[in-house]
């Protein structure tokens, strides 16, 4: 009689309470139908244990592949890259260090339910470590082992959340920033330089409350824009800032920052303020005259003017 082989597989027997392992041929006879004849008796289940390892990767080797059973087989070895801690252990201890952390405090209070201090945190690190947007902030954190991350997931959801939280409780966080900052400036002789920069915005969509105009651009045309003024120390520090619409003219940002640094921290002694020829008017001359500090000394300023306008 003629057979051909088509398969062999694994067959489970009962003969009584006891069952074996069999390994069974099926094939075709000479009339097409299948047929199964048993190869071998493996032995019993519950006794094979790791006596059929030897077996099993005997029969890979005869095909030319790796063993996957028992001590013999070869080690996996998984490459893994490492995750950068140095830069961020450094700033998480800073971060901590000047109180900034109890931020969580603030943002307890809110009706976010993720932790905003958290994410502002791993902004901030980004923005010193390897600036990128939002969905670049994600990346990032592949790339680097947070201490002290209470979060599992980030998504670029709650990335965008965080920010809604601050513009939401700006007051909150100036006061808290203000507080931790009012220990690191000079009480008796603060000089605070105070500048405006334009910042070119794309799209053209409006929304309530835009601070998005069209006005003169640094590069002398016009363009949609927002302006940020920023205060600083003589050391570098920046101590307040505040973002104003497109067209609003540079002078008319003066008083309204300076009365708001002044507000925030009332402890200093003498200031002296500086600015560039784009803050002069005569009517900031005027006003800047009668400002005085909190404990009655006036206020002292330096601002440029063009030498040309005075021969």
């Amino acid at each position: 009689m003629h057979c051909y082989v088509s398969g062999m597989h694994v067959k489970f027997t009962t003969s009584g309470t006891r069952r074996y392992v069999q390994l069974v041929e099926s094939f075709r006879d000479d009339e097409g139908r299948i047929r199964k004849r048993t190869i071998a008796t493996l032995g019993r289940l519950d006794q094979v244990g790791d006596s059929l390892d030897a077996v099993i990767n005997g029969l890979l080797k005869a095909t030319g592949r790796q063993p996957v059973v028992g001590g013999d087989a070869a080690p996996e070895v998984h490459f893994e890259s490492a995750r950068c801690l140095g830069s961020v252990w450094a700033l998480n201890e800073l971060w901590k260090a000047l109180g900034f952390d109890t931020l969580r405090r603030t943002f307890r209070r809110t009706r976010h339910r993720i932790d905003v201090e958290a994410l502002i945190r791993i902004l901030v690190f980004n923005r010193l470590c390897d600036p990128e947007s939002k969905l670049g902030v994600l990346r990032w954190l592949e790339t680097v082992a947070l201490p002290d991350m209470p979060l599992s997931k980030v998504t670029h959801q709650q990335l965008l959340r965080s920010m809604d939280a601050v513009i939401a409780h700006q007051d909150s966080v100036d006061q808290v920033v203000a507080g931790l900052l009012r220990p690191l400036i000079d009480q008796d002789l603060s000089v605070v330089f105070y500048d405006l920069t334009t910042i070119r915005a794309e799209g053209g969509t409006t929304v309530d409350g835009d601070v998005r105009h069209f006005g003169m651009a640094k590069e002398g045309v016009i363009a949609r824009q927002f302006m940020l003024g920023v205060v600083q120390t003589a050391e570098g520090v920046p101590i307040f800032h505040q973002v104003f619409d497109g067209n609003v003219a540079e002078t008319r940002t003066l008083l309204p920052t300076l009365t708001k640094v002044l507000e925030r921290f009332p402890s200093v002694k003498r200031l002296i303020l500086v600015a560039d020829r784009g803050l002069l008017s005569l009517d900031n001359l005027e006003s800047l005259k009668t400002i005085e500090l909190a404990n009655g000394r006036p206020l002292e300023f330096i601002i440029a003017a063009p030498g040309r306008r005075y021969n």
